[in-house]
Parts: C-alpha cells; structure tokens; sequence
C-alpha cells in the first residue's frame, strides 16, 4: 500500500510505499512494524526523516491508530525510530556500511575555506529577494500561453530587451531577431561551432594562453584550436593571420582571461580587417566587460562590424552560474544557421527568461551592476594591498577590471608547488601554466580570482598564500 503525505513538513517521508503484505501475515500491527523497519533497512526512508503523524498514518492505511502507535513505540525501542515530546517521530538508524558508500570518494578535495580560483562572482551578493519577487510575478500575471514550450530562439520579451540594453551599455548594434537565448557562453560557443563546422570551417584561432574549457568545446565540435599568442596588448593578429587555414578567431577583447589585458585599438581594427579579407568570422567572448573600475569600458567589437562579429555573454560571471542564461548576438546570416543546425538546442526555462527580462526592463539589474562594481573595486584594492604588503617580490598586472588579477612570482617559485601548499591550507589559487595550450609557457605566476572571496577573508587568504610561497621556494 501506498502511504501519501500531505501536509507540507521538512523532510517528511512523503509518498511512502509501505509492503504490509496479507492478513495471513500476522497482525496489523506487526505487518506495520515489518514493512517500516524494511523500508529503514533497505534506505528508502533516511536517518533524520520524520515519519507521518500516527493518526494520518493510520487513516492511510485504513486502520486504527494504535495498530500505528504500537508499530511506532516497538520500533523506537528497537533502535530504528526516535520519538521526542512535542516532536515528530524520526528515523534514528542507518547501515554503517551503506552511510559510508554516501560518503566522499576517497582523495576528493572538500570546498576549501578560501577560494582565489577565478570563474564565480560574489555569490553571496545574489538578488534573492529580486529575482524571487521577478519569478513570482510571471508565474502570477503570465498569460497561460507563456507555459508551453519555449519559442525557438528564446523568449521574444527577452531578445527585444537584451538588443536594447546591449545597444546602449555595450554599444552592440543588434535587432531582437538577431539575439538568440542560450544557457552559457560554453554552450553558445559550442552551438555556433557546430554551425561554423556545418559550413565547411575547421579550425578555431584562441588565444594564448586563454581560457581552457573554451578550447575543450572548439575541440568537441570536431574543430581544431589554433594557438595565437596573446599578450598585454591582447592577442597578435599578425600571428593569426600567419596561419592560411583559419577563418574564424575566439577572443576576448574588453579584459582577456587570464592575462588580463585589453585588445589595443591597433588590433581591434586589424583584427576586423582580417575577418574581411579572408571571409571569416571572429567570436567575440564579452568576458568581464561590465566591471572595469579605472575608466569607462571599451564598446564591444561587434558594434565595429556587426556583419563578422559573433557576440557572447551570460549571467554566470555577473549573477550566477545556477541561473543558466546567456546569449548570442549573430548577423542574420550566422543565426539562421544557427537556429537551423541545431535544432534541438535546449534554452533557460521561459519563467526564468521572463524574470530577467522583468529586472532589466525596471533597471535592476542595472542597479545589480553598479552594487558589484564598486563591491569588486574596493575587494580589489584590498587584496593588491595586502598582496604588496606581504608579497613585496610579486607583482601584480593586469587591468583593473574583472574579477581576476595576475600576481606575477620569481622563477625560483614552483608554482605547481604553490597550488598543492595552498590546497593543503584550504585556500585555492590557479596556475598560470594551466592555461596554456602549447609547452612555451613563458608566463609564471598565478591567477587570483576575487570574486567569491568574503571582503573580511582577504588578509587571512593572503597570509596562508604568502605560507605557501615560501614553503615552494
């Protein structure tokens, strides 16, 4: 028989299906006993979970609640059940064997307290009230229609508004139908690169270093990555023009990863030429672009020539990578292909694009921006602080912008060693190296992010940094 739960509790044994067998099996109540103590043993109801209160029980299971009660106090005093005074009555029992199974693999590395990994924003600063407000008022006062399947594409309200607040913030030029909705930059990437190999495009220019989960997807799509140097003046387009084969680059020109550098306006428009003269495309990955704290930022590249750029961008560096949304900015050419090669392409759930069309239409998501901005300004400051005080030997570069910096180590520093003491400190820095693709890794240091680092943590965090360093000299 199933037993269903209806009232709303944590962590109720919900829908229980209890295997009270026949009347030849004994009485009610020992059948009661034997089916709850199997569906303990077997782990279908775990330690902590509070069992129905008897007398729901019993009108589930259409008998009288001291089959129920007594069921109840036979297990407790057998060990399997726990009952308090005015609380509801517990599981208390677990396989020791099976508890272990749950446990993490051995080796797995716990969260560490500190993390100066690049890749999250503040989560901490998350709108929770915002977007919850945001998502209740579409489930509310959406039309009925909205609760289908979502348009191909994404939402139309969204496209609308994302070609409206990209135009006037980034400098995009750009039309609703030229927007296409997707769940990350990843998943844009990989999308137009199955496009790209669709027409008869095999291989992808990428910076060098750059960031490696993009050259996995280039790689995954059944394209070649190219490495093309990269440096504090952003990548050489000398160096890609060099190469006959490509037709299509992956930069990220208002704050490269990891270098941290700017593409110079000498490049930007080289870098355009190119596209021109070979009939290629370049992908532009908008990284970091809302958060430049010394100057205004640079327009995107796409408002230079909207016909050859492809832009990306998402919310997981500005919100949050658990909301899943992104975006595409294509010419007409490139998004109807698009739309017509990967048809079964997922997208964000419809509510979910409603919401954030809702805060950019009120401007909070504007006003969002602006609160990390001078959050991640005055982090920043803080940590090239403490990192000049205690580190006086590294030097830090990049721009001020992001959410990352470099701090640049001597050579006589094993920075692999750096990452392993650090670690065993519960700290998590990210090696400069391993953002390389070929073996000439002239760069050495590390990668600090900064944006998921409590402002109190920075002190602490470098002072177990600098531990770290010095026991790797």
């Amino acid at each position: 028989m199933r037993v269903s739960q209806t009232n709303s509790r944590t962590n109720l044994a919900g829908d229980l299906l209890l295997h009270l067998g026949g009347s030849g099996d004994g009485p009610l109540h020992e059948r009661v006993k034997r089916a709850l103590r199997a569906a303990i043993r077997d782990g279908r109801i775990e330690v902590g979970t509070a069992l129905p209160p008897s007398r729901q029980l019993a009108a589930d299971l259409g008998c009288s609640r001291w089959a129920v009660t007594e069921a109840y106090g036979q297990l407790v005093a057998e060990g399997y059940l726990e009952a308090r005074t005015g609380s509801a009555t517990r599981v208390r029992w677990s396989n020791a064997a099976d508890a272990d199974e749950r446990r993490p693999a051995a080796g797995q590395t716990p969260l560490p307290r500190f993390d100066l990994a690049p890749g999250l924003p503040d989560l901490r600063a998350f709108p929770r009230r915002r977007w919850a407000d945001a998502v209740r008022a579409q489930v509310t006062t959406a039309e009925f229609t909205e609760f289908g399947y979502p348009p191909p594409g994404g939402h139309p309200r969204l496209r609308r508004l994302l070609a409206e607040y990209l135009g006037r913030s980034r400098g995009v030029v750009a039309g609703p139908q030229d927007v296409t909705v997707c769940t990350s930059v990843t998943d844009g990437v990989r999308r137009v690169c199955q496009t790209l190999r669709a027409q008869g495009i095999t291989a992808v220019g990428c910076e060098e270093p750059g960031w490696t989960r993009l050259r996995e997807v280039i790689s995954a799509a059944g394209l070649r990555a190219v490495p093309i140097p990269t440096d504090d003046g952003g990548v050489h387009v000398e160096d890609l023009a060099a190469q006959a084969d490509l037709r299509a680059v992956l930069t990220t020109p208002a704050h490269q990863f990891p270098l941290g550098s700017v593409l110079v306006p000498e490049r930007r428009a080289a870098l355009l030429h190119w596209a021109r003269r070979v009939d290629g495309v370049v992908l532009e990955d908008d990284y970091d672009a809302e958060f430049r704290y010394d100057r205004r930022p640079v327009a995107a590249l796409q408002g230079m020539d909207p016909s050859r750029v492809v832009l990306f961008k998402s919310l997981s560096k500005v919100v949050s990578p658990a909301l899943g949304i992104g975006w595409i900015v294509a010419p007409p050419r490139w998004t109807a292909l698009l739309h017509e090669t990967d048809q079964t392409a997922t997208q964000p759930p419809t509510l979910d694009q409603l919401a954030f069309a809702a805060l950019l239409e009120s401007g909070a998501y504007d006003r969002h921006l602006r609160a990390c901005r001078h959050r991640y300004r005055d982090r920043r400051d803080a940590l090239v602080r403490s990192l000049a005080d205690q580190l006086p030997d590294a030097p830090v570069s990049g721009i001020a912008a992001g959410l990352h910096l470099i701090l640049r180590l001597p050579v006589t520093v094993n920075t692999e060693a750096v990452v392993r003491a650090a670690a065993d400190r519960s700290l998590r820095v990210a090696d400069l190296t391993a953002y390389h693709a070929t073996d000439a890794r002239a760069e050495h240091g590390l990668v600090l992010g900064y944006g998921n680092l409590a402002d109190s943590a920075v002190e602490e965090a470098v002072g177990l940094l600098r531990a770290a360093i010095e026991e790797s000299r």
